[in-house]
């Protein structure tokens, strides 16, 4: 029998907006508990949670550590997220092994532009939430226009549990609205609270609020089991007041917790089968084992390090646990308790533990241990990208290596080679969480890298059909080259069906074979008739095609969208060879494309920009006037902002974030995602030819 049940397990994330002292909480809960003796301070760098070299030098937590206590007879397991956006990756993970999100907000600044995002991806976590009003202790807190600001935002849902007595230097206490008692100097009257808080906790259900329309009050458990189904249901959102600082209402606040988040049997998992069903996951240690991989650290010291949180069964050191994609499954060699970055060995672990396993390649974030898969977190796309380079001669390998470990510690980092720009770029949510990445190559992977803007990735395609023909012929003493390719070049939008083209008599009357490359959306047809190129040759001419789509031929930037037939050439018995057919392919491509009335394509994406009200027409006026933006509408994100959505040529938003950041105070946020292909207008095009010469090598 495990020593901690599900029911009596809280696994709570603590997020929200940047500087609302969730650290500070997170390392005085640990204090407040007991399990902790020393002080810990983000300022002077002895935070146990912000532990990372990057942390204490930035002082705000960029990555999410995990910690744990007891009380009340509860085991929680807490987790300090980041509070800026661009780390929201590390966010997400800790909601998918999380129950209850404790939403962080600073009394003194209110909600800000991230509060309002790690409240929705709660809300799209299934999770529930409730708020923590932190820092109380500060000067200058305007509580009634704090109230209602989160109503606003957050709902009615959002009651008071406690109220503070004072504020700033004269915050000395909170008072519980459930059973309230006199208390001078507090900031709203709790007697006044305590009927309206009762009737929202009633509301939660149906037969609780027919008893007490009738005049029966409901007991204190029967209030507990309310609170906790509201929460469950999203139908309640408790707020406590406490300040981290100084400690007042820390003990309140564990004391709520432990009753009101939520357990970790509360929330229905599902997961899917090998049939492609949907299963119930049930926290019962004694079922199949269902875990999944939360987050990969890669530490200096013991490599790799996969976090899991356990929904079902019974994970056992020596135990091989099955692993979606792997034949043999998981060896779990040695369990570990954690305490940010310490790790201690345990036995086991029971539905809803967290733990660790160490020196694990074949496990990453999202994996799941078990015979069936959990739902994959759903992480935003990374939207800021650099090429990048390394700083020294003969770091190539390490580079590579250094930023693949990122990749896997960061699901919001990715790393891309570009075939056609030639550039390695790498792509993040900002530029801070760039910078912040290298900082870690430079200290843990000895490496560094140079940075400048990435390419954009053009494309080239034609508007016309044409024909044309090359004669590729050499004579250098002893056997020559000689091939001669004759082709028609035809338009090939995206999304036309390559069969239907294809056959198509009317046509290609004398068509004998097609082939279809679904990268460049490249269609190939072969009319050669009477065996002008004998067939041992067409190979040869494919990839001379291949290779001229490849390079470009108007500004140097990969060709699509066309079909080419071949109908004709001319070989000689001697000097024709696979060789001369090759180049004069890229000839006859070259020569036709020309022919074709050819133009650029530039990638177009959507863009959402999320801002306050007032900043919608500063929005419109830079995206739409400056960035050839194309309006598509305005839809309410709640709490007085407006989400402005647009299509835009990526070109434009490369640097938006910094633009954007400026235009708002900070307070907007976008997200992009590729939606097609579009041509440039002539003018732009001209431009961008004028900076591309096409080099040819061997024509």
């Amino acid at each position: 029998m495990s020593k901690y049940s599900p029911e009596n397990i809280r696994n709570i994330v603590l997020c929200g907006h940047g500087g609302t002292g969730k650290t500070t909480l997170a390392d005085a809960l640990l204090n407040v508990s007991g399990k902790v003796k020393r002080p810990a301070s983000v300022d002077d760098g002895t935070s146990i949670c912000d532990f990372d070299e990057e942390e204490k030098s930035h002082k705000y937590t960029i990555e999410t550590s995990c910690i744990n206590f007891d009380w009340n007879n509860r085991r929680f397991h807490v987790f300090d997220s980041p509070g800026y956006p661009d780390f929201i990756g590390g966010v997400i993970g800790a909601m998918g092994a999380s129950d209850t999100a404790a939403i962080v907000v600073n009394a003194a600044s209110g909600i800000q532009v991230n509060t309002r995002r790690v409240f929705a991806e709660a809300k799209n976590a299934g999770l529930g939430r409730i708020v923590i009003l932190s820092k109380l202790d500060s000067d200058n807190i305007k509580f009634d226009e704090l109230m209602d600001s989160i109503t606003s935002v957050f709902g009615s849902e959002a009651v008071l549990f406690n109220v503070p007595v004072g504020t700033g230097a004269n915050f000395k206490g909170v008072v519980d609205v459930l059973n309230p008692t006199e208390a001078e100097g507090a900031l709203l009257d709790p007697q006044e609270l305590h009927e309206s808080l009762i009737e929202s906790i009633v509301s939660v259900d149906d037969d609780a609020m027919e008893r007490y329309l009738e005049g029966e009050l409901p007991s204190a458990e029967d209030l507990e089991k309310l609170i906790v189904k509201g929460v469950k249901e999203e139908t309640l959102i408790p707020i406590f007041c406490v300040s981290a600082k100084t400690g007042v209402g820390l003990k309140e606040l564990l004391d709520s917790l432990a009753k009101y988040a939520l357990p970790s049997n509360a929330i229905a998992r599902k997961a899917t089968n090998a049939q492609g069903e949907e299963v119930d996951v049930v926290a019962d240690e004694n079922a199949p084992v269902v875990a999944q991989v939360f987050k990969t650290r890669i530490d200096p010291f013991v490599q790799k390090i996969n976090y899991i949180r356990v929904f079902s069964g019974t994970l056992k050191n020596g135990m091989t646990a099955p692993l979606i994609g792997s034949r043999k499954g998981f060896k779990v060699a040695q369990l570990f308790e954690v305490q940010a970055n310490e790790l201690t060995p345990v036995d086991e672990a029971t539905p809803g533990m967290i733990v660790a396993v160490t020196k694990t390649d074949e496990l990453k974030t999202c994996a799941t241990l078990g015979e069936v898969t959990m739902p994959a977190f759903q992480f935003p796309t990374p939207m800021v990208g650099l090429a990048a380079f390394p700083k020294n001669r003969g770091d190539e390998a390490k580079v590579s290596v250094a930023l693949t470990k990122l990749a896997e510690e960061d699901s919001t980092f990715k790393m891309e080679r570009n075939d056609q720009t030639k550039q390695l770029v790498i792509t993040g949510m900002s530029d801070l969480h760039l910078q912040v990445l290298q900082e870690r190559l430079k200290r843990r992977d000895k490496v560094e890298l140079d940075t400048k803007e990435q390419k954009i990735p053009y494309r080239e395609t034609i508007q016309q059909m044409a024909e044309g023909s090359y004669r590729h012929k050499k004579q250098s003493g002893g056997a020559g080259q000689f091939g001669e390719v004759h082709i028609r070049m035809y338009p090939f939008p995206a999304g036309t069906d390559p069969e239907e083209f294809a056959t198509d008599k009317s046509r290609f009357p004398s068509m004998k074979e097609w082939k279809y490359f679904p990268k460049n959306n490249f269609l190939w047809v072969d009319s050669i008739v009477g065996g002008s190129i004998p067939a041992n040759f067409l190979p040869a001419i494919e990839k001379g095609f291949m290779d001229r789509m490849d390079c470009g031929v108007v500004a140097g930037y990969q060709v699509q969208d066309l079909c080419i037939e071949v109908h004709f050439g001319k070989y000689h018995p001697v000097d024709s060879n696979e060789q001369a057919f090759r180049t004069a392919a890229k000839g006859a491509f070259k020569e036709t494309f020309a022919k074709a009335k050819p133009v650029l394509l530039e990638p177009i994406v959507n863009l959402m920009v999320t801002v306050p009200v007032d900043k919608v027409g500063d929005v419109n006026s830079d995206v739409i006037a400056a960035r050839r933006g194309r309006p598509i509408g305005v839809e309410d994100a709640g709490g007085g902002y407006q989400t402005v959505v647009v299509e835009a040529p990526f070109s434009e938003i490369t640097t938006y974030s910094r633009t954007l950041a400026s235009m708002t105070g900070g307070q907007g946020s976008y997200s992009i995602e590729f939606n097609r292909y579009d041509v440039v207008p002539s003018n732009i095009q001209a431009e961008i030819v004028a900076k591309n010469e096409v080099k040819d090598d061997d024509e």
